[in-house]
């Protein structure tokens, strides 16, 4: 398979390089420990956020460093956890004082290290950890890496959320309220149109008719609820949001997040905001705020999720609050979508 690559054994490696190249001012790389932090830390007395995860999911996690989300985020092989001593390396080169949350996605990898790391943490007693697990997928209860559901999408807005949280100078027990809050409040639900390739191998993961789409697919190529045949944006947008909108909790209005899994293009996106919108507003539901863009991707899966977020007013303006990352930037000026 054609890839953009010198070596699927140094991939991420090199990958980290060309990261640390790219944001020279914003964010430092610890290529021993392949830990993204932030080039100037925060302020004494602030919580920091560590979070991470396989690569693959550019831009997720390494490109949420910066001001208003993460601190630090650690980089595993190819939809490979990240392993105890990244986390614990990361976890003690951020800490201001405050304690650290680690935001971890619901595969049983990413918790099981994530959980070895704040034991480390807590046997050593340098750093306070505490620890909000997501699981915003409504697809399927287990899938092929996760004893229930999976955390998808809804991870980036756990992460922009409590990080604004945290830099008002929350304390650490109500920044992990607040993300635990963000994660009961959004559900998610993607398609493929096509499988994901992984570096080094001579085919993809899964493959797809030219007719077939599959509902419900997971963000490492995991599979769905069901194939079934191909269908235009209106259609589609109906299907995902069908169970999501069974499964949201509340009332009130929501932020709609339209992902791409990483080779499907913001032409199509777009369609499926308009359409989602649309799906939404029949449904009596007002969507209050949007993003739309590929931000936890499959490699190149073609295909995107949709993600709902139940707003209040406390979620809303630290939503709207600045944030300065390599994937996610706006401040106070910027007209807030």
């Amino acid at each position: 398979m054609k890839k953009l690559i010198t070596s699927p054994d140094s991939v991420v490696a090199d990958a980290l390089q060309g990261m640390a190249l790219a944001h020279p001012r914003s964010l430092r790389v610890d290529l021993d420990n392949r830990v993204v932090l932030r080039a100037e830390p925060k302020a004494e007395g602030r919580v920091a956020l560590v979070s991470g995860g396989g690569s693959g999911h550019e831009p997720l996690h390494a490109g949420f460093v910066g001001r208003g989300m993460l601190d630090a985020a650690c980089a595993g092989e190819v939809f490979t956890s990240p392993v105890p001593d990244q986390m614990q390396a990361a976890a003690e080169a951020v800490d201001r004082g405050a304690g650290v949350l680690f935001i971890v996605k619901n595969y049983t990898g990413d918790v099981m290290n994530f959980d070895m790391a704040a034991e480390l943490a807590d046997a050593t007693g340098d750093v306070t950890v505490r620890q909000v697990v997501t699981n915003d997928d409504v697809a399927v209860e287990d899938s092929t890496y996760t004893a229930g559901r999976r955390g998808v999408a809804g991870t980036l807005l756990v992460e922009k959320i409590a990080g604004a949280a945290a830099e008002e100078g929350r304390s650490l027990d109500e920044v992990a309220e607040i993300a635990e809050r963000v994660n009961a409040s959004a559900r998610s639900m993607g398609i493929a149109l096509s499988g994901v390739t992984v570096p080094g191998s001579e085919k993809p993961s899964f493959t797809l008719a030219d007719d077939e789409v599959e509902i419900g697919i997971g963000i490492h190529g995991e599979p769905g609820r069901r194939r079934e045949k191909a269908a235009t944006a209106d259609v589609i947008a109906e299907r995902l949001l069908e169970p999501i909108l069974a499964e949201l909790p509340g009332e009130g209005p929501v932020l709609l997040l339209v992902n791409g899994m990483g080779a499907t293009p913001l032409l199509e996106l777009y369609v499926m905001a308009k359409e989602a919108s649309r799906v939404l507003e029949d449904r009596g539901v007002e969507v209050s705020r949007h993003l739309v863009g590929n931000y936890v991707t499959s490699l190149d899966m073609a295909g995107c999720s949709l993600t709902l977020l139940r707003l209040d007013d406390e979620l809303t303006r630290l939503w709207d609050a600045p944030v300065s990352t390599p994937a996610l930037r706006w401040d106070d000026a910027d007209e807030k979508e």
